[in-house]
């Protein structure tokens, strides 16, 4: 497989056998002979993300306590934001898969676009040196990171809730669930009270879907 429009895209040339390798998933390797598979490598690059993310997050938030700092982390390197970069660099089409992934349309799920990510950033920084390695994450990964409050507000809207109304000398909320339908097909509904009254409401497939879907709506309420 050529790899000709993956390495014009990244910008860099990372050494064929390593690339080739950091495409490679799991249930490939299994099919063909148990060859080598791109976990080590994911292992290798979840590091090296962590060490750039948390340095970008560090510099450009210095108003915010180590808890904030942690939150904005853990959104920016979760599935969900490093499957986006994923697609814009379009490493789906070139991953190596086996057939039953391929038949699930693996190339488009999140946690093995996360993890092939991973796996190529740490091809670079082994093939290429640590500048080679950020330079994948400042281009696809850091542009994600629009702003603190948004990813704080995505990533875990309850606790920047309660945090906001102890700011703001307000009662803490509380979540009142309720559900819908039958246990297979459930529908939660939850309201946000704070002092008494209903400040938002949300549903959701889950209670903690439910959940964050009010505490946003109560954030929004309460920035006008």
């Amino acid at each position: 497989m050529s790899y000709a429009s993956l390495i014009k895209t990244l910008g860099i040339s990372i050494d064929s056998a390593l690339l080739e390798l950091a495409l490679t998933h799991s249930s490939y390797a299994y099919e063909n002979g148990k060859i080598p598979d791109n976990e080590r490598l994911e292992f290798l690059g979840d590091s090296v993300l962590g060490f750039v993310v948390t340095g970008h997050i560090y510099s450009t938030n210095p108003t915010l306590d180590e808890g904030s700092l942690s939150r904005i982390r853990n959104a920016a390197v979760s599935a969900k934001t490093l499957a986006v970069a994923a697609k814009n660099i379009g490493l789906g089409e070139h991953l190596r898969l086996g057939k039953g992934e391929l038949a699930t349309a693996g190339q488009d799920k999140p946690n093995i676009l996360a993890d092939a990510l991973e796996a190529l950033i740490g091809a670079a920084y082994i093939s290429l040196g640590l500048d080679a390695a950020k330079k994948i994450i400042d281009d696809f990964v850091i542009p994600l990171i629009d702003s603190a409050d948004e990813l704080l507000e995505t990533s875990e809207p309850r606790t920047v809730l309660q945090e906001l109304l102890k700011s703001a000398n307000k009662g803490e909320a509380t979540f009142e669930v309720t559900h819908e339908g039958p246990d297979h097909d459930r529908t939660f509904f939850a309201n946000v009270v704070v002092d008494g009254s209903t400040l938002a409401t949300g549903s959701g497939r889950s209670r903690k879907a439910a959940e964050a879907e009010a505490a946003i709506a109560a954030l929004k309420a309460l920035r006008g």
